[in-house]
């Protein structure tokens, strides 16, 4: 059995692949884990398919229904910055409208509270996009 890590795919063994196959380990090969790395990885595998078991238990509408308010969060993140970067505000209130208008009748009870946190963020980019122009406009003192 082999674990990945961002070292790359090592084995939870702690054998090594190439050793067993009677192949001399390449200078890139991974050492072996020691116990206490073996103990780690099984660890975060047990985490993360438990996480796994924990999202099959979810519907997906409340997953979304989440990740859109993320969503709502990263655009008023955009807004609210000493400088707004409006660019990217606008980014995220279009990738939050394409969920709430692509997936209409879909969201299940968050399906409301999408829809009103997207009226919130484009009532916010146009109030943040006038005061910036409105900045641009005037006249900077001599």
């Amino acid at each position: 059995m082999s674990l990945w890590t961002p070292d790359g795919e090592r084995p939870v063994s702690g054998d090594r692949p190439d050793a067993a196959a009677g192949q001399q380990p390449s200078e890139d090969a991974a050492a072996p884990l020691t116990p206490e790395q073996e103990e780690q990885a099984r660890a975060v595998a047990k985490e993360l398919a438990d996480a796994r078991a924990r999202l099959l238990e979810t519907e997906v509408s409340t997953v979304l229904t989440n990740h859109g308010l993320g969503i709502y969060e990263l655009a008023a993140i955009h807004l609210t910055a000493d400088r707004p970067n409006l660019p990217e505000a606008k980014l995220a209130i279009d990738g939050l409208a394409a969920l709430v208008e692509g997936l209409k009748g879909r969201l299940g009870e968050g399906e409301p509270t999408l829809r009103d946190a997207l009226q919130q963020a484009q009532m916010a980019f146009v109030q943040v996009s006038n005061a910036n122009a409105e900045q641009d406009e005037a006249p900077s003192p001599s």
